[in-house]
C-alpha cells in the first residue's frame, strides 16, 4: 500500500471525541475499495474505545465525498470466467460490504457526519450510516447511479426510503437528480444546515453535547432505535447484493461509463 493510500481516511481522538477525516481532496475523496477498508479499521478502533462517546464523519478539502473515484481500481476490480462467476463474485462482494457497513452504522458511539460541497453516490451511502446529518449551504446531494447504469448496492435507496419515505427515495433514485442542502433538511434528510465556514464547528458542539449525556443511557437509546428503523433491513439487502450483482454485469453499465468518459449523453438499451 502506498503513504497515499495508507493516508486515505485518518482518524483523530480529542477528548471524547473522535473525528474520522475522509483524506483525498486531490479527487473531492472520490470513494476507493481502499478508503471502505481504512474507514472500516478506524470505526472498529473507535467502537472498542471507552472513552470514545461521539464521532464525526467529515471530508477534508472541498467536498466530504463526490462519489466513486472511477479511476482503474486494481483492489476492486471483479472478474470471472463466466458471467454466472463473475455475478457469484459480485455478490459475495457486495455481502462483504455489507458487513463492514453494518459494523460502521452499528458503531456504539452516535455518528455525527458534518458535509460540505458534494455528498453524490457512495458519499451519500456512507452518510446515511450516520446518526445526525449537518451540511454547509450550498452542498450539493445526490444519487447519480442510474445515469450511469450502476446499480445501488450497499442499502443507500433503503436507508433513504426510511430517513425520507419511499416516494423521495425513488424520485431521488430513479431521476438521479442532485439537490441543495436547503431542499435535503426539508425533505428530512438532513438536521440542520449552517454557513460552511461554521460547519465543523457546530459539528463539534453537537458531538460535544451528546459527549456530555450519560454514555450508556445513549448508546442504549441509539441501539433500540436502530433496531425498530432496521427491522427487514439485512433480508433486504440480500436482496439488493443479488439485484447489483446482476446489473455490474450489464452493458448499460459499460456504456453509462463510456459516455462518462467521452462526455457524451448514455444511450442504454437495457441489455
Amino acid at each position: 500500500m502506498s503513504e497515499e493510500a495508507a493516508d486515505a481516511v485518518l482518524l483523530e481522538i480529542d477528548g471524547h471525541v473522535a473525528t474520522v477525516t475522509f483524506n483525498r481532496p486531490d479527487r473531492l475523496n472520490a470513494w476507493s475499495w481502499e478508503m471502505g477498508q481504512q474507514l472500516h479499521r478506524h470505526m472498529e478502533s473507535v467502537a472498542a474505545n471507552p472513552d470514545v462517546r461521539a464521532v464525526i464523519l467529515r471530508g477534508a478539502g472541498r467536498a466530504f465525498c463526490a462519489g466513486v473515484d472511477l479511476k482503474p481500481d486494481v483492489g476492486g476490480r471483479i472478474v470471472g470466467r463466466s458471467p454466472a462467476e463473475k455475478v457469484l463474485n459480485y455478490y459475495q462482494r457486495y455481502r462483504g460490504s455489507h458487513r463492514r457497513t453494518r459494523a460502521i452504522e452499528e458503531t456504539p458511539q452516535p455518528i455525527i457526519v458534518a458535509m460540505h460541497g458534494y455528498c453524490l453516490g457512495a458519499g451519500l451511502e456512507v452518510a446515511m450510516l450516520g446518526d445526525v446529518r449537518i451540511a454547509a449551504e450550498g452542498t450539493q446531494l445526490g444519487c447519480p447511479e442510474a445515469r450511469i447504469g450502476v446499480p445501488i448496492d450497499c442499502g443507500l435507496d433503503m436507508r433513504l426510503a426510511a430517513e425520507v419515505g419511499p416516494a423521495w427515495a425513488k424520485w431521488l433514485t430513479f431521476t438521479g437528480r442532485r439537490i441543495d442542502a436547503a431542499r435535503a433538511a426539508q425533505i428530512g434528510l438532513l438536521q440542520e444546515v449552517f454557513p460552511a465556514d461554521q460547519l465543523f464547528v457546530e459539528a463539534r458542539k453537537i458531538a460535544d453535547e451528546i459527549a456530555a449525556n450519560a454514555p450508556i443511557a445513549v448508546q442504549a437509546i441509539k441501539r433500540t432505535i436502530d433496531m425498530f428503523a432496521d427491522r427487514g433491513l439485512d433480508d433486504a439487502l440480500r436482496f439488493e447484493a443479488m439485484n447489483a450483482a446482476v446489473g455490474f454485469v450489464s452493458e448499460d453499465l459499460i456504456e453509462g461509463f463510456a459516455a462518462g468518459r467521452d462526455k457524451r449523453a448514455p444511450r442504454f438499451e437495457g441489455k
